[in-house]
């Protein structure tokens, strides 16, 4: 069940990060993949910051999207 909810954020994460970027994505799919991955590097990031968003649905989905924004932006860059 925690891998379903996992793919399910990172999967609603990347459709967002997507919309946030505007053209700096890949298309739907790979803005999900993408998604999933930013929630894992989103998770590291805040707990080597030491900041912690929230907990539950709302608070996953935040670090997500952030996570996925960030993996967005730097494969953009390889992008070019």
């Amino acid at each position: 069940m925690g891998l379903l909810y996992a793919l399910l954020i990172g999967a609603a994460a990347g459709w967002l990060a997507g919309k946030i970027m505007k053209g700096g994505g890949f298309g739907a799919l790979i803005n999900i993949i993408l998604g999933i991955v930013g929630g894992v590097v989103g998770n590291w990031l805040f707990g080597v910051l030491g900041i912690h968003i929230g907990s539950g649905i709302v608070g996953d989905l935040i670090t997500g999207v952030i996570g996925a924004v960030v993996v967005l932006f730097v494969a953009g860059l390889f992008k070019k």
